[in-house]
């Protein structure tokens, strides 16, 4: 059975891809950067390690620094279903636990040594109130965020299980060559045979 761990933790660098992610959508001057490396932590995992387990609940939001996660819902079969996956220069979180504080719907993996920056969410409300560019900043990765999973639901919706393999490879090459074929099955909705039959055509 898979543990939670706190990780090992350490500072923000300045090099860190967490301010060019940022500066992607906002600009920050040096003591807003300053502020900021005082407020997060980074945070290293192990391959198959836990950021959060189901049931927990949900105080982080994470930016992937390095490696890759994934998040998975475990039902009452123990039968694994994985929602998204997040590698380099990504946020990922249970989104609707974390903004409402509630016990997470899904479990966070690490796929492999990763290094993530982790921002509470008592951290995420001091931000915005101190310093309100912020609120632009999250708006923007909370309508990318449900932008994807709109697209992915008519995705599911409009093409075959091949058509959707073959797009999910085509958009996303990284996640493909870093997961397996049952993590992708269970991510599209199928088992690893009938992909296996699907890729095999």
């Amino acid at each position: 059975m898979k543990k939670v761990r706190t990780g090992t933790e350490s500072g923000l660098t300045n090099d860190s891809k967490l301010f060019a992610n940022i500066r992607k959508h906002i600009d920050l001057d040096g003591s807003e950067k300053i502020y900021l490396e005082g407020l997060v932590a980074v945070k290293t995992y192990q391959k198959n390690e836990l950021l959060l387990d189901q049931g927990q609940v949900c105080k982080n939001l994470f930016f992937v620094e390095e490696g890759s996660l994934r998040a998975y819902h475990l039902n009452r079969e123990g039968k694994e279903a994985t929602i998204m996956f997040a590698i380099e220069d990504w946020w990922i979180s249970d989104m609707y636990c974390f903004a409402n504080q509630k016990p997470a719907m899904v479990s966070l993996e690490a796929l492999e040594a990763s290094k993530v920056v982790a921002l509470s969410f008592d951290v995420f409300g001091l931000l915005v109130q101190r310093l309100p560019k912020f609120e632009r900043f999250f708006r923007i990765l909370f309508q990318n965020a449900y932008a994807r999973e709109q697209l992915r639901i008519l995705d599911a919706i409009s093409f075959t299980t091949e058509q959707r393999y073959h797009r999910f490879v085509s958009k996303y090459p990284h996640i493909a060559k870093k997961v397996t074929q049952k993590q992708i099955a269970s991510y599209l909705g199928v088992t690893p045979e009938f992909l296996s039959s699907v890729k095999k055509k």
